[in-house]
Parts: structure tokens; C-alpha cells; sequence
């Protein structure tokens, strides 16, 4: 089978749509499909183009077995409604005419969270007369409600009217958690092309480390127990609850918090960190994907941490399986939903209220103080973490591919795109 797929993020780039994108591809590309991917130039999330590439309207370069085919963008930081759009916007029209390009495919993907990269997809499907399949990891636009981006009015309602589009025009969804797949149905979404697919992680490549003693030595982190946040730092994430949480805590000086990566909240906490005076907040730069396990390695805890909204309730980040296959406990401070559900389930971590710095001080230090909680965690993550494997999330998102690509048009359409 020949899969054509749309992303706005692709490594080298390492946040959770690239990561998920490449790691599924790599299977099938292991199980003898061809895989294209059409995406931009890697810019994320600073919006600075990375060394040794460079933004023009078409290249292409060959990884992991994959075609890879990066088009030209307005390239902005991940941060600021205006801009962003635009971003979303040129990819849009310059994805679109790069998958007319590209070998006839079986089926057409694309993933969000933003869903212009969707509109991309499902236009390439229509006009190569190809099933488009929508991968849905946010409900946008509730997101940017939610974060405060946007405010509810003339424009969302639009966007939320070409989101509900997207989904009827789509020969199947593969929503990442069940609340999408929940929210979609509400919606008057037909429930039977919805695939639940959840999120999960590459498992071979991350496994428990002894802690690295260089990067332990750079961070000045020798000696401490460390609550570790590794990811974007950005509006869905609330981390100026753990700042908060840091204020708390900051007569420990055996505890660190590390935030790990780049966001649009990144300058302001850094900034909110120095006014305070906080000496327990440690920020390090983005890393290569090859280096999370290093990182991971330095953590004692790992922290999830989303907004207190209900939009975030039906979130799952992608960090916290990562972290249970490093043998990491979680501290998940969230919105009571699937990431704390899978968390208790797998007896993985402790729980805490979103937005509830105390909630979030106590639960550290209740971890600091109790190694045989701590290890009771560990030995619950680590066991429940090939249970999220991205292979077992390749093989799921193609038993939705297959059957679309044998129907062929003439099925399709006889279900009436619903």
C-alpha cells in the first residue's frame, strides 16, 4: 500500500505530532509500504529554520525508508494567533500542491492539530480520487478557546463549522483519545468511522538509564531530586502553576524543578523565574530526539501538567508514556480525565488538581520522601509501558487504511462520505 501523508511537523523537528508521525511510518515502512510525507521546512517551535535546511518550495531528502517532501511556508514561532495562521495557511496551499505531485497514493492522511493541514489532506484525497482519512490529536478550534487565543464568536464558529466539515468529508477519523472520539459522536459525527487510536511510544528506544552525570553536572542538578517537565512549553501546559508549586518548595534546596524545551510561554516563565528570585527552577534548551532518554535519565519524577480547563481533560501527552518506559513515577497535574486515568490504572503516578500549586508541592514531596512509593510507580509504569507501543498504534492505524484502500472510490461513495 502506498500512503500519502500530511504533517506540519516531522523531525528533525521532536515535539509530539513529529515524534508520532515518524515512529508509526517507520513500521510501515518495516512491513513493506511506501510511505510519502509532505511537511515544511523544520522550524518548530521557534520558528527559525533549522541548520542545513533551507525554506524553499520543494525539496526532497529520503529518511528511515520514508519519501520525505518539505514545501515552502510563512514560517512564524509558536506563538500569536496572526501569525500562526498564516503559518497554517501557506501550508495549506503549498501541501496541497505538493501531494498533487507525489506517486497516485491509496490513501491520503493527515494529522492535526491544526486542521488546515486536514483541509490540505482532504482536498489532495478529492482531487487524486483517494480516501482521505482525518488523524485527529486535537479538537482545535476548542483549544485556542480554551488557552485563550481566541474568544468565542463570528470567526470560531466558522472554524468550527469547516472542523465539523472535515469530519463528514473524511472516510474515517482516528481520533488519539476516547473523549475525542465522544465529543465527535456529540456532535452528530457518525460513531462508525471514528477509530480510537491512542497515543503511546517508540519502545525500544526508551528504556530505564543510569543518570547522566554530564548533563546532571551542565544543569546543576548534582544532588537533587528533580521534577522533570520535558516537552513544549506552551499555553495548554499552565506551568505557571509550577512555578507556583517551585515558590512553595523553595526552602528544599535538595529539589529542582526542570523544565525541558521551547514554547510560547517560555520567555515569560524564564522572566516570572528571575523576578521571583526562584533558584529550585532549572530551564534547558530543546533536545534531539535522540537525547530524551539522556534527559529523561536526570529525572526522578516525571511531571505532566496541562491548563485547567475541560478541554484538556480529553488529552493524553505523549511525554508520559515516554516516561513510563524509562521506569519514571508520574506526577500528573491535569484536569481529572484520560491522562489521569491511564496513569491510576497502570498504577503509573499520583494525581493532583490542575492549576493547584499546593496539590502539586505536596504530591513532589510526598515522592521525595517515599522511595517505596516511588518504586511501587517506577515498577508500574515500566510494566504497563509496552502496552502503548508505537507499533501497536502503527498496526491500529492501518487496520483503518487497508480495508479503504481494497473499497476503493466506488465504496466510498456509496457510503455517502458521512
Amino acid at each position: 500500500m502506498r500512503i500519502l501523508f500530511l504533517t506540519e511537523n516531522f523531525p528533525p523537528e521532536t515535539n509530539a505530532a513529529a515524534a508520532r508521525v515518524f515512529e508509526r511510518a517507520c513500521y510501515w515502512v518495516k512491513w513493506g509500504h511506501q510511505v510519502d510525507i509532505v511537511t515544511c521546512v523544520p522550524n518548530f517551535p521557534q520558528g527559525r529554520v533549522f541548520a542545513g535546511y533551507r525554506n524553499r518550495w520543494r525539496q526532497e531528502e529520503h529518511m528511515a525508508g520514508m519519501r520525505v517532501i518539505r514545501v515552502k511556508t510563512y514560517i512564524a514561532a509558536n506563538e500569536g494567533v496572526i501569525r500562526r495562521t498564516l503559518d497554517f495557511l501557506s501550508f495549506m496551499a503549498t501541501g496541497f500542491l505538493a501531494g498533487l505531485s507525489t506517486p497516485k497514493p491509496d490513501v491520503v492522511v493527515a494529522t492535526s492539530p491544526q486542521f488546515f493541514s486536514a483541509v490540505a489532506g482532504w482536498m489532495v484525497g478529492a482531487a487524486r480520487h483517494r480516501p482521505f482519512i482525518f488523524e485527529l490529536g486535537d479538537l482545535w478550534p476548542a483549544s485556542i478557546v480554551a488557552v485563550g487565543a481566541m474568544r468565542n464568536g463570528r470567526i470560531v464558529r466558522a472554524l468550527e463549522g469547516l472542523e465539523l466539515f472535515l469530519y463528514r468529508r473524511s472516510a474515517a477519523v482516528v481520533a488519539l483519545t476516547s473523549s475525542f472520539k465522544k465529543d465527535l459522536v456529540r456532535r452528530g459525527i457518525d460513531g462508525g468511522k471514528i477509530s480510537v487510536v491512542l497515543n503511546g511510544v517508540d519502545v525500544p528506544r526508551y528504556r530505564p538509564l543510569p543518570r547522566d552525570t554530564a548533563l546532571e553536572a551542565e544543569w546543576g542538578l548534582k544532588g537533587k531530586f528533580v521534577v522533570g517537565y520535558l516537552g513544549t512549553l506552551g499555553m495548554a501546559h499552565g506551568l505557571a502553576n509550577v512555578l507556583d508549586a517551585a515558590e512553595i518548595l523553595r526552602g528544599r534546596a535538595d529539589m529542582a524543578f526542570l523544565l525541558v524545551g521551547a514554547g510560547a510561554e517560555r520567555s515569560l516563565l524564564v522572566a516570572e523565574v528571575e523576578r521571583r528570585k526562584l533558584t529550585n527552577v532549572v530551564f534547558a534548551p530543546p533536545q534531539p530526539k535522540d537525547a530524551m532518554p539522556r534527559v529523561w535519565s536526570v529525572c526522578d519524577i516525571a511531571l505532566v501538567h496541562l491548563k485547567d480547563s475541560p478541554v484538556f481533560a480529553e488529552v493524553i501527552p505523549s511525554k508520559m508514556f515516554e516516561a513510563m518506559a524509562m521506569g519514571l513515577p508520574l506526577l500528573v497535574a491535569a484536569p481529572r480525565g484520560e491522562a489521569t486515568t491511564i496513569a491510576e490504572h497502570d498504577t503509573a503516578g499520583l494525581c493532583v488538581p490542575a492549576g493547584d500549586p499546593q496539590a502539586l508541592a505536596d504530591a513532589a514531596l510526598r515522592l521525595r520522601e517515599d522511595p517505596d512509593l516511588r518504586q511501587r510507580l517506577a515498577s508500574g509504569a515500566l510494566a504497563a509501558a509496552p502496552l502503548h507501543s508505537r507499533e501497536t498504534q502503527a498496526r491500529q492505524m492501518l487496520e483503518v487504511m487497508e480495508p479503504l484502500s481494497q473499497e476503493g472510490v466506488a465504496a466510498l461513495r456509496a457510503r455517502g462520505h458521512r
